[in-house]
């Protein structure tokens, strides 16, 4: 298994000597699983290793977000907590910029409440500005960026746009979508080759130069493969290109994630008291202390976020925001004027694949499964890192006599038969297609190692 260039290159091809005595008809498919290994490892390891080095950190941060921003985040437990609408109060006498777009209720008794403000001058437009607040005495302890449903701070808010784009914006993404696409066709590469030479490499302790590096690469990475295969799917989900084609297909079998419906059901008191209730708990209406009331009565249970009616003609929409295990995403929404409940969305409710989509992305970002599943994060982006360096170990070692990492020979084509072949360029046309950075490259690969093997062969005719 590997995500540099490993270098089984022992086994390369050989042109003369006698031929195995049986060759089943995959056999010739190894020296290219190889050859493919050995350069996509060496291509692509560079943006594995700043995804693995990103990922490392971001899967820290939950804990250092914990201690950088403590203040702000937990409050001294008191006796009983102030009205949600006080505390809304308090916060907008403080931060009277911009529009109350949410409200987080201090979900536990020594967590602040968290005031989401949109449309603040100086802040990011897809962020909020989250005024945080004591329930206990409505006491304003700070001010603070936020971005995304998790509820990201500016240290996480900054490791996360780090590992997803590099701040390069959305033409950043590509590295990390090429690293998706790419790192399970490595890890399966090696994985194959390493159980097709499992026996002589089973022993490590004890050996030395190349062949230890091999050992130990090959070990590492037959155990922290299915890490690998699951980022390598989870990334590709909310990844630009490959993403786009998952939602497509989701779509197309019934299976997107679903939404709740915040209009505010009409009738004559569809607009009463709407627009002064998206500031806040307005003069008007039933106010967030009562839509509250009614979202626990239908059991939504913290953490929930109360988000405000951006306009006179939508509802209330109070929803469950615990993304750990067990996952509780329940949304009610609710009429501001009258207090009814227009529309209940249940997380038992959602199609199967927006639900393992739901646990696979959690999983991947660290949230499922909390601390555990952080340190587990953790543990594959090590792997991942000594990986490359003992590929790209493997790759100096591998040169003798003065010659630096020696490419693996070519000549695997030839062998393959074409029903083997076909087959195999139908997968690569379907991967293009979906996943376009691995069939795209993938295919110019193939093209180009065929045009170079054809160029060197009519050359040794020459000679």
């Amino acid at each position: 298994m590997s995500t540099a260039p490993s270098t089984l290159t022992d086994e390369a091809p050989k042109q003369s000597g006698p031929a195995a005595p049986t060759r089943g008809p995959w056999a010739p498919l190894r020296p290219l699983i190889l050859r493919l290994h050995f350069y996509a490892g060496l291509l692509v390891a560079p943006f594995l290793l700043v995804a693995a080095v990103t990922g490392f950190l971001y899967a820290g941060s939950f804990q250092a977000e914990k201690l950088v921003y403590a203040h702000e985040m937990t409050v001294p437990v008191g006796d009983t907590k102030l009205p949600v609408s006080a505390q809304v109060a308090a916060a907008r006498k403080l931060h009277p910029e911009g529009t109350v777009s949410a409200v987080r209720p201090s979900p536990a008794a020594d967590a602040s409440t968290r005031v989401l403000l949109s449309g603040v001058p100086g802040v990011n437009p897809d962020h909020t500005l989250a005024v945080f607040v004591d329930p206990y005495t409505a006491e304003v302890r700070g001010s603070l960026e936020q971005y995304g449903s998790s509820g990201a701070l500016p240290l996480r808010t900054w490791i996360s746009e780090l590992h997803r784009n590099l701040h390069l914006g959305e033409t950043g993404r590509l590295y990390s979508e090429l690293a998706a696409s790419w790192l399970w066709v490595i890890a399966g590469g090696g994985v194959v080759l390493w159980y097709s030479r499992r026996r002589a490499l089973r022993k490590v302790r004890g050996t030395s130069g190349r062949r230890r590096t091999l050992g130990l690469h090959g070990t590492v990475g037959v155990w922290a493969a299915l890490g690998f295969f699951f980022l390598s799917a989870t990334g590709l989900t909310w990844s630009t290109y490959a993403g786009a084609t998952i939602d497509e297909l989701r779509t197309s079998l019934h299976q997107a994630t679903p939404s709740i419906s915040a209009g505010a059901g009409g009738g004559e008191h569809g607009g009463h008291g709407a627009a002064s209730a998206a500031g806040g708990d307005g003069e008007h209406g039933v106010g967030l202390d009562k839509v509250l009331s009614i979202a626990r009565a239908e059991g939504i249970a913290d953490p929930v976020e109360i988000v405000a009616p951006p306009d006179a003609e939508s509802a209330y929409v109070v929803r469950q925001v615990q993304r750990s295990w067990p996952t509780e995403l329940d949304a009610v929404a609710v009429d501001p004027a009258t207090g009814r409940i227009t529309d209940t969305l249940r997380f038992e409710e959602y199609p199967v694949l927006a639900k393992l989509t739901r646990w696979g992305i959690d999983l991947h970002t660290g949230l499922l499964f909390g601390l555990a599943n952080q340190i587990l994060l953790m543990l594959l982006a090590l792997s991942l890192i000594l990986l490359i360096v003992w590929g790209y170990r493997m790759w100096w070692q591998r040169g003798r006599g003065g010659a630096f990492g020696r490419p693996i020979p070519r000549g695997a084509w030839a062998q393959v038969t074409p029903y083997v072949l076909v087959p195999l360029m139908a997968v690569i046309a379907v991967l293009g297609y979906f996943v376009p950075l691995l069939g795209i490259p993938l295919a110019a690969f193939l093209v180009v190692d065929v045009v170079l093997g054809e160029i060197a062969h009519r050359r040794a005719r020459r000679v």
